[in-house]
């Protein structure tokens, strides 16, 4: 007998994501047995949700989960007269046909039917700390309002920054989110204070008009930063961006505002020198806030989901504007189709940035050359193909490489063409080294090369920084494409 076994909880998005796939194995004939983490009540609404239509259980005490040794949910096991013959955590759309292959069914999963192709799942319930709260309510993903954020009345005793720093903060103290300030975020939005903009990765809050106003507060945003808070919190919940994987990973990644744009000269977004630096409050205020959103009402706690090891000073705040003043080509968020003249922002899963001095080259080749040393380190020197980045070119390498004629495409090009890895470099074992069959070999300056990255594309460019000193510098990326993280750009009124 062959039947599949499905690890589920009622509030991992995720195994809302997997469950309409499982629906249609078991249409086709294929025995399933859900195995939910929750109680019965909650586990009830889950299956009305979802129209499930195969048996679901109940795992008492997690006794099934430890016997299989369930780390992460949605998990698929694919039983074989009693023997586990395959096993797949999360939700990957090869892996289902995978399944559906070996359950003689056909594809189930295609690549343009609305879902990602992959994504991370939960940590299983019985590896989570155990605590006497009551049990989360099945996860709601439709509904487009909430209830109204709770209020907390303090005794006049209570020291009000104190009791949001242990409650709000994120190691830094916080602006106490009062009534009247919220409501003063909130009349600058101009919208539905429970209108829900999105749903926060990794445990999926729901982000109202009201709570990233309360947010924004805390981050000590002016009121007209809602303009550019409301498109930058549909950004982070964008499946694309995949905010999930980005909070919940062990790699230096954060996310990384760009904005673009007449928002940038109109709230007074910094954009020459120190604009990495606590220079202005708009950018210093922006990033916190995002950074807020994503403990409070995400959940991305640094000290539990959040499992970045080695951490990034840019999760205080991490975010820079263009100097398109300075730039000759056009802005970031016109390589994304958003038209000239608009405002925007874009968010990116980024290291912080690797500086790069080049004074002494007087050509566009000079300069891209260095730039191009320090493009081979991302992620690991011989680790090739799979990784992109982000080169914010400063105004003085600018000039130098525009006065040669380069345009911004000829700079990728150029990136794309002299960024290799020597193949004399691999003779050790260590990352990267056994995925050479899969690497592009080139010639630079006369030596056999792995080429570093896929296409030109994966390099991006981005002018900022102030007008004296030539230095520009490069940031990695966390895990690329489909399976990882993909820049987004969204519009600002």
């Amino acid at each position: 007998m062959t039947r599949l076994l499905a690890f589920l909880q009622t509030d991992c998005p995720t195994c809302r994501v997997i469950t309409p796939y499982l629906n249609t194995l078991a249409r086709n004939g294929a025995t399933i047995t859900g195995i939910s983490q929750d109680a019965a009540d909650v586990t009830e609404k889950f299956v009305q949700q979802m129209e499930v239509g195969f048996a679901v259980e109940i795992d008492p005490g997690f006794a099934l989960s430890k016997r299989y040794q369930v780390v992460t949910v949605p998990t698929l096991l694919l039983e074989e007269n009693g023997r586990i013959v395959r096993q797949e955590p999360g939700f990957d759309k090869n892996a289902l046909n995978a399944i559906a292959a070996l359950l003689g069914q056909p594809e189930i999963a295609t690549p343009y039917d609305g879902a990602p192709q992959s994504k991370p799942g939960c940590t299983s319930r019985h590896l989570e700390t155990q605590t006497a709260d009551a049990a989360a309510e099945a996860l709601d993903l439709h509904s487009p309002r909430a209830a109204a954020a709770s209020r907390i009345n303090l005794t006049p005793e209570t020291d009000l920054h104190e009791y949001c720093f242990e409650t709000f903060g994120d190691a830094l103290p916080v602006v106490p989110p009062t009534r009247e300030r919220v409501q003063r975020m909130l009349d600058a939005a101009n919208l539905d204070p429970r209108q829900i903009i999105g749903r926060i990765p990794p445990c999926y809050g729901e982000a109202t008009v009201e709570k990233i106003a309360a947010n924004a507060v805390m981050a000590g945003c002016v009121p007209p930063i809602m303009r550019v808070l409301i498109p930058l919190v549909r950004a982070v919940c964008d499946e694309r961006f995949n905010a999930h994987g980005v909070q919940a990973t062990t790699h230096f990644a954060a996310p990384l505002i760009i904005v673009n744009g007449p928002v940038r000269n109109e709230l007074g977004f910094h954009f020459r020198q120190n604009v990495f630096s606590n220079v202005a409050r708009a950018n210093s205020t922006l990033g916190r806030a995002l950074q807020l959103l994503l403990l409070n009402i995400g959940g991305g706690r640094p000290d539990s989901i959040d499992m970045c090891a080695l951490g990034n000073p840019g999760k205080f705040s991490f975010c820079i504007a263009e100097n398109e003043e300075e730039s000759p080509w056009e802005p970031f968020h016109l390589d994304y189709g958003l038209p000239r003249g608009s405002s925007a922002i874009s968010l990116l899963a980024a290291e912080a940035p690797h500086g790069v001095s080049e004074h002494n080259a007087r050509t566009a080749r000079g300069v891209l050359k260095s730039i191009s040393y320090a493009l081979a380190t991302v992620w690991n020197y011989r680790a090739c193909m799979n990784f992109e980045a982000l080169v914010v070119l400063g105004p003085e390498h600018v000039r130098t490489i525009h006065r040669d004629g380069f345009s911004k495409q000829n700079v990728r090009d150029f990136l794309f063409e002299n960024t290799g890895v020597p193949l004399r470099c691999y003779d050790e074992p260590g990352e990267g080294v056994a995925l050479r069959g899969s690497y592009k070999e080139i010639t630079i300056d006369g030596e056999p090369c792995y080429q570093k990255f896929r296409d030109p594309q994966a390099i991006r460019i981005v002018v900022s920084g102030g007008t004296a000193g030539k230095f520009s510098a490069v940031l990695g990326s966390w895990a690329t494409g489909p399976r990882g993280s993909q820049p987004v750009t969204y519009a600002v009124d």
